[in-house]
């Protein structure tokens, strides 16, 4: 049986696809410019799905997680493989910071060690709540000022289950809460007026170095930055601050990730503001600058071959 230096994870619609489109194509086109570069240093290297049940995961001493973007449809079937694949080999990121950072609760943690984010009321799985008691905690505790909200998962991406409301539609917003907090862990937060004005950035870091960075926009009438959504990328270049303010974020993590994507914004108060920490499977958009693709591979022979 053929052994690698390293995998490089993804899910089943983006390993030999029957039909493509611009979306998937980027995502091949991303894993092919990590792979290339990775081969270039001398590395074997192969790409699979993670719930390929016919690849034995002890023959890849290192598995780097990219576009595992299903995970949160299938979180429990993902968790057990997870925790059985790391048995048998070793991930990038780490285990340990994988499994702080697929959680959004990381945003407390940071935010203890100095890291500015939007005023989030975390409301546990469970919680015996109402939307609008929940609004007036927030208020109470956290200082909410706004009258716009947005409500979303602690596990999850692309804005899966992401509910942007007003105060005066709490009552109507009743059911979906309830169901959500049944089983999940959600986040209640002011909207944040200036990621629709402005976007949000997005800046890429390897070994805690900043490489590139781009802004997202949101299509007119939606507040979601993401692509599925009709949002925008843009090739943007990043003042000092906000590349300081990036890298002030890695390194107030557990550990130093290889890679990172840092999104951030201009809050309500005028500050810059952390969305996400994405060290878990960040699109790391290398096909705007192709150079950090050599900058990961080189940080990963370095670090750990």
């Amino acid at each position: 049986m053929e052994n690698f230096d390293l995998v490089i994870l993804t899910e089943s619609r983006f390993v030999n696809p029957t039909k493509t489109n611009e979306f998937i194509e980027n995502i091949i086109l991303e894993n092919q410019l990590v792979s290339n570069e990775l081969i270039k240093l001398g590395l074997t290297v192969t790409r699979k799905s993670w719930d390929d049940k016919d690849f034995d995961w002890s023959t890849s001493k290192y598995v780097l997680v990219r576009a595992t973007w299903d995970y949160f449809d299938r979180y429990d079937e993902f968790t057990d493989w997870f925790n059985a694949a790391a048995k048998k080999t070793t991930f990038i990121n780490s285990e340990a910071l994988l499994k702080w950072n697929i959680d959004k609760h990381y945003l407390q943690d940071l935010n203890k060690n100095g890291v500015n984010i939007p005023r989030t009321l975390f409301i546990e799985p469970n919680t015996i709540t109402t939307l609008a008691n929940s609004i007036e905690k927030a208020k109470k505790e956290l200082g909410f000022i706004t009258t716009d909200f947005v409500l979303k998962p602690c596990v999850g991406g692309g804005a899966f289950h992401t509910y942007k409301f007003n105060e005066s539609e709490s009552l109507k917003q009743e059911a979906i809460f309830q169901k959500l907090i049944a089983s999940e862990c959600m986040m209640l937060q002011e909207f944040q007026e200036n990621i629709v004005a402005e976007g949000e950035i997005s800046m890429m870091l390897f070994n805690g170095e900043f490489t590139h960075a781009i802004l997202k926009i949101a299509k007119p009438g939606d507040f979601r930055v993401q692509d599925d959504y009709g949002g925008t990328v843009h090739n943007y270049e990043p003042t000092k601050e906000q590349i300081n303010f990036a890298i002030e974020t890695v390194f107030a993590a557990p550990e130093l990730p290889i890679y990172a994507r840092v999104d951030i914004f201009k809050d309500n108060q005028g500050n810059w503001a952390l969305a996400e920490l994405e060290i878990f499977e960040p699109e790391l958009w290398f096909r705007f600058y192709p150079k950090a693709a050599q900058v990961l591979a080189k940080g990963i022979k370095e670090r750990l071959f």
